[in-house]
Order: C-alpha cells, then structure tokens, then sequence
C-alpha cells in the first residue's frame, strides 16, 4: 500500500457505524444510513486514506421500505463481508422486516433482494466465515432470563444456512459485556486469528460511555474472556468538549502487509 498519510475524519460528515472489508487491495466501507434513501453508502478505496463513493447497497424501493420510519429508525449497523466470489452486507432495518441479507457479486451492484432472517431477532448483525466454510451470525437481542433494566441485552450466535437464508441449529448466547451489568452491548464482529475467536463490541450506550471492548475465546461457542485492558477505545474519560466522543461501533481489517487497522 506504501506510504500514505491519512487525515482523521478519513469520512467527514454522517457516515456512522462504519464497516470494513478488504478484497486483494481494495476497500470497501459500508455505513449506517437510517431512515434516508437510498440505503447504505457505500464506498471504495485502494489506500484507506482516500474514499470515493461508488453507490448505495440499498437503491431500489423494494430493498428498502422505510413507511413511518422517524429519524432514527430504518437501518442500524450494517456489516460488510466477502467469500468466495460473493460480497454479503448483513442489516437490520428496525422498521420493517427486521435482520437480512443482501449479496453481490459486484460491489457497484446490482444488489439482491433482502434475504430476511425470521427467527434472527434483536439487532447489529454481522457474519462470520470460518476456515471450514461454515457462516455464523452474531447479533444482540434482549437478556432471555428477561430484560432487569434498559439496556440489558445480550450477544448471542448462531449458524447460518445461506442456502436458505434461515438460522441454523441453537442461538447460543455468549457474552452480555465487559463490564458488571453494562448497557446496550451492540455492533459485534467477530475475528479469528492464532487459534483464537475474538468479539469487538460496543457497549455503554450511543453517548457519552460509548466504548470498544474485545473479549476472546478457542471455541467460537465460548466461554469467552475479558480483556483486563477494556476498554480498547474509549474517549469517554476526555469530557463532552473534546473534539471526537461518542466512541464505539468499529471494525478492523488486515491489509496485505499484515497490519491491522481500526475504522471507527
């Protein structure tokens, strides 16, 4: 990629919930776009540092039905993945149809129709393919033993049948936050590397607490180990005049070069 300088914002302006995926040297960034249409920017770039957008993922009415969406409605947290020929970006629109799946096989499209998930309830998707083939979902719904206070949510896992694009098997849950009766545990990924599963996650809430922590484990079913460095990024402790707050949602790449990068 050589040397490039980058200047923070990379993305200037209203391009929340940021997702990242690398293809051989290009880069494809996908973001939140709520109740405007159409839906999911998404954008290219070949050095990280300079972004062009090359369309939206949800362009066509029928992807995309936003009647009585309020303003911060419509799409949450979109992720965006690639295997095997084929670009996947899983979302939910909070609105209608709950948590789907849209492929291409071009990132400028066309897209397909969403693939809604019946039985994949909550919100914050994202998929994860592992080194036997296997698709898994992982997501944030309500605690199961019953919601003791706002925000009390859980990330849970399931396999993914994209055959018939429908859950697979048992939704297990797996971690409910970093911290001791933390709020809104949200936007997880999942990564693996040297035999290790790793969820990046955010949690404290779309405000001042927002945080990202990170948790692993040898099994993708758990059980799951704090980082004791949590939060991994946080600009909470600056105080609500700092420039850059609200901190959270993310995700990470490996460039070619075997480095790993952070878009938040």
């Amino acid at each position: 990629m050589g040397n490039v300088i980058a200047k923070n914002p990379i993305m200037p302006g209203f391009y929340p919930d940021p997702s990242i995926c690398a293809v051989n040297g290009d880069y494809y960034l996908c973001n939140s776009t709520f109740a405007y249409f159409p839906g999911l920017s998404l954008m290219h770039s070949k050095d990280l540092a300079h972004w062009e957008q090359i369309g939206n993922v949800l362009n066509r009415h029928s992807q995309l039905p936003l009647e009585g969406a309020d303003h911060s409605q419509g799409l949450f947290a979109p992720t965006i993945r690639y295997y095997k020929g084929v670009f996947y970006v899983i979302c939910t629109n909070v609105t209608h149809g709950g948590n789907f799946i849209v492929t291409a096989t071009d990132p400028e499209g066309p897209w397909s129709e969403p693939h809604y998930l019946v039985d994949a309830d909550g919100i914050d998707p994202s998929l994860f393919f592992d080194d036997d083939g296997k698709c898994y979902y992982i997501g944030t719904h309500p605690n199961p033993d019953g919601v003791k206070y706002n925000g009390d949510w859980y990330i849970y896992i399931c396999e993914v049948d994209l055959e018939n694009w429908k859950l697979k098997g048992e939704k297990k849950n797996v971690w409910n936050g970093a911290l001791k009766g933390c709020i809104w545990p949200e936007g997880p990924h999942i990564y693996k590397e040297n035999g290790y599963y790793y969820i990046m996650h955010a949690e404290g809430g779309t405000g001042p607490e927002h945080s990202v922590m990170i948790c692993r484990s040898r099994d993708i079913w758990g059980p799951y180990e704090n980082n004791p460095k949590n939060p991994i990024l946080t600009h909470r402790h600056l105080g609500k005049d700092y420039p850059i707050k609200y901190v959270g949602h993310g995700d990470i790449i490996k460039t070619p070069a075997d480095e790993w990068l952070f878009l938040q």
